[in-house]
């Protein structure tokens, strides 16, 4: 496995193109950069500056992974630029950035499912939680909108690969790629982003393994608050996450896989309303097995700032994530993450080859909850 970081969230990132990006990661020691979109690189798809960027990173060898946009319906109209490319057309928008990406050889393609909006009220700032469109219908959109684009992946050879981002839950990012088909669907595996949803961040990795074929890898600092639990990102090292664990899952199905982290660059707290019936009821997967590990998580993460041997609630919110402590996130995290694959005799895989057998059915864990717990809907 290689560890990388995410082109977007470098500190001075917006002030450089991606090329010097690029050379501003491999400053860092990074094994290589993820393009959150294509249109990050060039607005205009402009294939002489994507050449050079494949140039480039070949040049300093490193790996080279990019995204599109979000593939949802009802959240089409927050990204104008790309029906904007299309013509008026969001669908010719998504082909265009498809094609330019795999002219430059890069087929692993992040797509995400909505947007969080810090400034709406309690879990509103999940879209799965919006009023105007139920979120069974946002997947259903979501399905319907990727079987669209399945055909121009599998002629392009790329994946579309489902972010496990804040509003959606693991099980229904397994579904959708089983619905849709895993030869042109794949899952991106965001660590922290499934604690958001009251999951287990070791279970949920085996769950997604067999389909994940990118990541976002960050840790998670656990707070109890009156409306639950309050989650804060942290370094890799610095949270409550088990990463031999779920590194050594991920590298059961894909032992070539991209480490690509997505450091913080603010003091957010992600709210989780575990108290709340509503929020309970919009989580028909969640198992009480895996939300009894999110307590316990809270309470370890509670018990080792209150020991000193993590940072406390109060200071994390008192202090700045400016440019330093950002580039200290990225750098602690890759330490933390090298040293448990050095440790476990992790071998450098070939990050763009196939894992070790095309997944077969289902994956580790039913698509509907863990064999070994209740839906927190039948406890209640």
């Amino acid at each position: 496995m290689k560890v990388g970081v995410d082109g977007r969230k470098l500190p001075g990132a917006s002030t450089r193109s991606a090329v010097e990006n690029l050379e501003a990661a491999a400053e860092l020691g990074m094994d290589g950069v993820f393009f959150r979109t294509v249109l990050d690189v060039t607005p205009t798809l402009d294939r002489h500056v994507l050449k050079e960027l494949r140039r480039r990173a070949d040049e300093l060898g490193l790996y080279l992974e990019m995204g599109l946009a979000k593939v949802n319906p009802y959240a089409n109209a927050e990204a104008p630029e790309v029906r904007e490319l299309g013509g008026g057309d969001y669908t010719a928008g998504m082909v265009r950035m498809m094609r330019a990406c795999a002219e430059i050889d890069c087929r692993e393609l992040w797509v995400g499912t909505a947007n969080y909006k810090p400034g709406l009220p309690g879990y509103h700032v999940f879209d799965r939680f919006r009023t105007d469109a139920p979120w069974s219908d946002q997947l259903a959109g979501i399905e319907k909108f990727l079987r669209v684009l399945r055909p121009v992946a599998l002629d392009l050879g790329c994946h579309l690969n489902v972010e496990t981002h804040e509003e959606i839950t693991s099980f229904e990012v397994v579904r959708l790629v089983e619905a849709v088909g895993p030869d042109a669907i794949g899952i991106t595996y965001d660590s922290a982003n499934v604690v958001a949803r009251g999951e287990d961040p070791v279970a949920a990795a085996r769950r997604v393994a067999p389909y994940v074929r990118m990541s976002h890898v960050r840790d998670v600092a656990l707070f109890r608050t009156d409306y639950g639990i309050g989650r804060m990102l942290a370094p890799c090292g610095e949270g409550v996450m088990d990463w031999p664990a779920i590194l050594g899952a991920l590298g059961e199905h894909r032992p070539g896989l991209r480490l690509s982290i997505e450091n913080s660059r603010d003091r957010t707290i992600m709210p989780m309303h575990v108290y709340d019936p509503a929020w309970l009821a919009a989580h028909p997967d969640l198992t009480t097995t895996e939300l009894a590990e999110t307590f316990r998580l809270t309470h370890a993460y509670e018990d080792m700032a209150a020991a000193g041997e993590r940072p406390t609630f109060d200071h994390l919110t008192g202090t700045p994530c400016d440019g330093p402590e950002q580039l200290r996130f990225i750098s602690r995290t890759a330490a933390h993450l090298r040293e448990i694959l050095a440790t476990d005799g992790e071998p450098d895989g070939e990050p763009d080859g196939e894992p070790d057998g095309e997944p077969d059915g289902e994956p580790d864990g039913e698509p509907g909850g863990e064999a070994d717990g209740e839906s927190v809907r039948a406890a209640r």
